[in-house]
């Protein structure tokens, strides 16, 4: 089955861009390398810091309107609550050889929670903290 990512990104400023794919480290690539003419580009979007996975497609887009229309203030709660330090999700997967070649479900399904177990739930939120996650 098909995994979908809604996904949060950031710039140094906190410009907040909300977006939705089904390739998250393609995507990811593409907004970092500024690889088309787009907000993302404009704004130099480049930290993701918030995700979520599911396996609905129907879901993620609804998901990712849903939070397109929230207040910057709840988008900023919903990033605080899993990634406090609003750290660079994606770090590094550019960078290790055996990460680029990984699928995005190994990536996601790798991540743990803070008492060590591996969440398998249908959508998984993350935060990259060395102390929880281990990619």
């Amino acid at each position: 089955m098909k995994d979908y990512y809604v996904y949060i990104m950031t710039n140094r400023s906190g410009t907040l861009y909300v977006g939705v794919t089904n390739d998250l480290m393609r995507r990811m690539k593409e907004h970092k390398d500024g690889a088309h003419k787009s907000f993302t580009k404009q704004y130099k979007i480049d930290r993701l810091v918030y995700v979520e996975s599911g396996n609905d497609v129907s879901g993620a887009i609804a998901r990712e309107k849903q939070i397109k229309g929230w207040l910057r203030s709840k988008k900023i709660a919903l990033i605080a609550a899993d990634n406090p330090k609003w750290l660079d999700l994606s770090e590094g997967w550019y960078e290790d050889a055996a990460l680029t070649s990984a699928p995005d479900n190994q990536i996601l399904h790798s991540v743990q929670n803070d008492k060590g177990a591996t969440s398998s739930e249908n959508v998984t939120h993350y935060a990259r903290d060395k102390d929880i996650c281990h990619v």
